[in-house]
């Protein structure tokens, strides 16, 4: 579980969506702070009514301390300016040292799917901290993680994305649900007269499927399909998808993979991505 969790809301429902997956992430005595991030550039009508700014520091209050009260949560309340939403929430969780930057998708489009808008995938992209997504809608019908998927293909982001599974569903008793992705080989399409393809993908199942019998109180199995496909389509008997990025920018931030920017498009349940190194800091 997560003891330093930074929500970010802006007082639209998707940020009501991220305070109710970050009370269910939470550590029992975890501490919430919910972020509202302002504006930082400066416009010419601050130039000509100076009390403006601290007119939009006391509505950035007000609604901090209403979004707090709606959600019958005990966090503290934080107001800061950046030049991006996303921006604003690494400089802050930086700050506080947060285990997790929590964020709501922007509304859900076609097939029930999350579609995310510039700042959600701001919060994502060079975060230093893991990041959580709330699917759409949660606020209005939230449910315990009761099933927690995992993307695992034995390399050590997933394991770690194991790892903080089986602990996130230590406390609630969840069951916790791995899925690996057989791909096409690459020698596929390069001409050589190798095996057939089909007797290569079968003997790769065969072996992934023996490696996954191998985790322990985990239901596991391998399929073959497109990663990113495969890995949405999974999400959809999950209440919780946890997948480690391969990205590893600077200073340890997160730098979202192929497969992390395609479930923060097409989940279809809340998402938890982990930076490489997390567990070590």
């Amino acid at each position: 579980m997560f003891d330093n969790m930074l929500v970010g809301v802006d007082g639209r429902p998707n940020g009501r969506d991220a305070i109710e997956l970050a009370r269910h992430l939470a550590a029992p005595e975890g501490r919430l702070t919910l972020a509202y991030i302002r504006d930082g550039r400066l416009h010419p009508s601050h130039a000509i009514t100076p009390a403006m700014i601290d007119d939009e520091r006391a509505a950035a209050e007000e609604l901090l301390e209403r979004e707090r009260a709606e959600a019958d949560v005990e966090a503290q309340l934080l107001s800061a300016v950046a030049l991006s939403p996303g921006r604003g929430l690494h400089e802050q969780a930086q700050e506080l040292d947060a285990d997790v930057i929590v964020v709501g998708s922007t509304s859900r489009g076609p097939l029930g799917r999350a579609m995310l808008g510039d700042d959600t995938r701001g919060a994502l992209n060079g975060a230093p901290c893991a990041v959580a997504i709330a699917v759409a809608g949660y606020a209005e019908a939230p449910k315990p993680i009761a099933k927690i998927g995992v993307a695992y293909d034995e390399s050590p982001e997933s394991e770690l994305a194991l790892s903080v599974a089986r602990e996130l569903a230590a406390r609630t008793r969840a069951l916790v649900s791995a899925l690996e992705v057989v791909a096409i080989p690459t020698y596929a399409y390069s001409g050589l007269i190798v095996p057939p393809v089909a007797e290569s993908i079968d003997e790769m199942l065969t072996k992934a499927n023996a490696r996954l019998q191998a985790l322990a109180d985990v239901d596991a199995k391998a399929v073959y399909g497109l990663t990113g496909e495969e890995l949405a389509a999974f999400g959809d008997g999950v209440d919780l998808l946890v997948a480690g990025s391969r990205g590893y920018g600077p200073l340890r931030r997160l730098v979202v993979g192929s497969t992390s920017d395609y479930l923060q498009r097409h989940a279809r349940c809340s998402l938890l991505v982990l930076p490489r190194g997390s567990e070590e800091s």
